[in-house]
């Protein structure tokens, strides 16, 4: 199963050339490193849930934007873990309502919050069977890239928190510091992940056929599928298939066997369902408010 560049994906190779070239790459004192690394998504593989929900909560306790926004984050959040798949309506939903709450904001302040938010609320997220993978590359001598839709500087403070080499993520326009409200392509999901994995292997000289990837989500197959050495992790349906019919190994670090399936972690089962109430509301209201007015404007054209 190897998928190739489309040719109609000219924004996901913008969205991949776009993160590899804001990747950090630092200098390695003992000289060149071998032409290895391995490339770890972010939500549901290395972190449970989607880590720019947690962020949301974060900025909404900060008072970036309403419970209600916080309410629409929420209602992604609970489709995400409980289907445990991605819905590419939410990444769209989620991408516009983060561009529209940064714009106009310098990326030092997002940087500083993020900061203080990842220790508040990811950290605990972090799967240990996953960062033990993470150190297995690590000692061996590898580079350790996070690969994920997350806005890069944030995706850089969870690389850092980690150990890891360095992150690639969604990168956001700005100018002089400052969010404009518009991305550079499309946000780093599906095929543009495996654009920046592409690009960042020419710039590294990695050769991806020695390189490792792993993954949840069937959506990340043009990534896992670029590499010689694939795993899919706490996978959703359809990659736990793809990997069955490949030959990939597969490891479930959720705990529980109803945890494993549902994909809702234990500890916070019973703040989900709490969020999954106030968010259907939330929906439930929004959807009343449309019907009434599309109902009193019918018959108008």
């Amino acid at each position: 199963m190897r998928f190739r560049r489309q040719p109609d994906g000219a924004a996901a190779a913008v969205a991949g050339a776009a993160a590899a070239a804001a990747a950090d790459v630092g200098v390695d004192a003992q000289g060149a490193r071998p032409p290895v690394a391995a490339f770890f998504d972010c939500d549901n593989t290395l972190m449970s849930g989607a880590s720019m929900y947690h962020f949301a909560r974060g900025l909404a306790a900060r008072k970036f934007f309403t419970t209600r926004d916080l309410a629409a984050f929420g209602w992604q959040q609970v489709m995400f873990r409980v289907a445990g798949r991605e819905s590419p309506r939410g990444m769209v939903d989620v991408r516009e309502a983060a561009l529209a709450f940064v714009a106009g904001r310098k990326v030092e302040e997002i940087v500083t919050f993020g900061e203080e938010i990842y220790d508040e609320l990811m950290a605990d997220k972090i799967y240990p069977g996953t960062l033990a993978l993470v150190h297995q590359h690590l000692d061996a001598g590898q580079r350790v890239w996070l690969v994920t839709a997350t806005p890069v500087e944030l995706a850089r403070i969870v690389a850092e928190r980690l150990g890891m080499t360095g992150a690639l993520g969604t990168v956001a326009e700005t100018v002089d510091g400052v969010y404009t409200g518009r991305l550079l392509g499309e946000p780093l999901h599906g095929p543009a992940k495996a654009e920046a994995v592409r690009a960042l292997a020419e710039r590294e000289h990695l050769d991806l056929t020695r390189c490792a990837a792993y993954s949840d989500s069937a959506n990340d197959l043009p990534m896992l599928s670029l590499v010689g050495h694939p795993m899919a992790v706490n996978p959703d349906p359809d990659l736990r298939r793809a990997a069955r019919a490949e030959g990939w190994p597969v490891r479930d670090f959720r705990t529980g066997r109803k945890v494993a399936r549902i994909g809702v972690p234990a500890a916070g089962g019973i703040g989900m369902v709490a969020g999954a109430v106030v968010a259907g509301a939330a929906l439930r209201r929004r959807s009343r408010a449309v019907t009434s007015c599309c109902g009193a404007g019918r018959g108008s054209s």
